[in-house]
């Protein structure tokens, strides 16, 4: 079936894409290798996206969302967070006695923060949604019922992260993102809880790192 043979393609298209790119950003990171690489992958996404035009379309209509579900998707985010940043920080402390700051990958560029914005505010929650929520989600439903494409999207979602401490929160993150994919057939309330989280996350490395509001635009 070819909803079968798009999802191994994809599958094993991203696993590769992950693996190389944790080699490369594990020798160095540089702005232009950065660019590269999100590069490559908004163009895989984007190339896989037109097997199916049409369906990933019609998930950027606008459709009416319960208040409750609203909230939810404005709260949950803030939520995880803190969450996930304060945790994932305490284990690894724990575990490999080290702290880990994004602003140590972007602290040479000029506009840091600016930079560090662009990709894991926009590129992540763009094409990140478009790749599993949208493409990926789609092709898994024509040959699996729903609790199985939600969980096999997440469990994807968190294996092409390469990081297995990761797959603690990123899983049951995409099983939530996931579920507001099927809840409303949109992909803008998963973008909205994606951005909403990853911005938090960066604001709090932003501050651990010790920069000033001032430096927002330095």
């Amino acid at each position: 079936m070819r909803s079968v043979q798009l999802v191994i393609a994809f599958y094993i298209t991203f696993l590769v894409y992950a693996m190389v790119s944790y080699f490369i950003y594990e020798e160095s990171v540089t702005l232009l290798k950065e660019l590269l690489l999100e590069g490559v992958f908004v163009l895989l996404t984007v190339g896989f996206c037109f097997f199916d035009f049409r369906g990933i379309v019609s998930l950027y209509r606008i459709t009416t969302i319960h208040w409750r579900n609203l909230l939810f998707s404005l709260l949950f985010p803030v939520f995880s967070a803190v969450v996930v940043y304060y945790g994932m920080d305490w284990l690894d402390q724990l575990l490999f006695q080290e702290e880990y700051n994004v602003f140590y990958d972007y602290i040479a560029y000029d506009h840091s923060f600016l930079w560090a914005f662009f990709f894991i505010c926009f590129i992540a929650p763009v094409f990140e949604e478009l790749a599993f929520r949208g493409f990926l989600f789609n092709q898994l439903k024509h040959v699996a019922n729903t609790n199985v494409t939600i969980i096999a999207t997440a469990f994807i979602f968190a294996l092409v992260h390469f990081s297995l401490l990761s797959i603690l929160w990123i899983f049951p993150f995409g099983l939530v993102l996931g579920y507001l994919r099927h809840r409303y057939n949109t992909l803008w309330l998963g973008m909205i809880v994606h951005f909403i989280h990853n911005f938090i996350v960066l604001l709090l490395d932003f501050y651990y790192f010790g920069f000033g509001w001032e430096d927002f635009l330095i």
